[in-house]
């Protein structure tokens, strides 16, 4: 199955999987929950418990009318076509391809705002981070040593 594959503070890859349960389980790292946020039926396929378990956040998730964020994915997330009349899950088409990596093709970083807010920024040229540098710290807000 051919999906697309979108971890935190990187680009979007195109890769291949096998159609199983366990296959899509290791993509995100435990148990699966498929999110429905397109008007087409492609899924969005995330660890059902990523935010609980303060996995990184990764991609913001936007109204297609208003541009204003209703939900952040935390952690590896993939996407993949979920036709209305099948209870299996399918490869995305070349043109799903194309058009979701342009959807998810800027890393996102999530700050700490006021009174409890997010601050969502684009981070262009990250993809080049390696997995041990997308690591956010515990309090993003919170002075480092090398930046009082």
């Amino acid at each position: 199955m051919t999906i697309l594959l979108i971890s935190p503070v990187q680009s979007p890859r195109k890769i291949t999987i096998d159609d199983t349960l366990d296959a899509m389980q290791r993509i995100v790292g435990g148990p699966i929950q498929a999110v429905y946020p397109f008007k087409e039926p492609v899924a969005l396929i995330c660890h059902e418990e990523g935010k609980l378990l303060r996995l990184p956040l990764n991609r913001a998730l936007r109204s297609p009318d208003t541009g204003e964020i209703y939900d952040i994915i935390a952690g590896d997330f993939f996407l993949c076509t979920a036709p209305p009349d099948s209870d299996r899950f399918e490869s995305l088409t070349n043109d799903q391809l194309e058009q979701y990596t342009q959807v998810f093709r800027i890393p996102e970083l999530f700050l700490s705002g006021p009174s409890g807010s997010i601050i969502v920024l684009p981070t262009p040229g990250a993809s080049h981070l390696s997995p041990d540098e997308t690591v956010l710290p515990e309090n993003p807000s919170a002075p480092s040593a090398d930046h009082p």
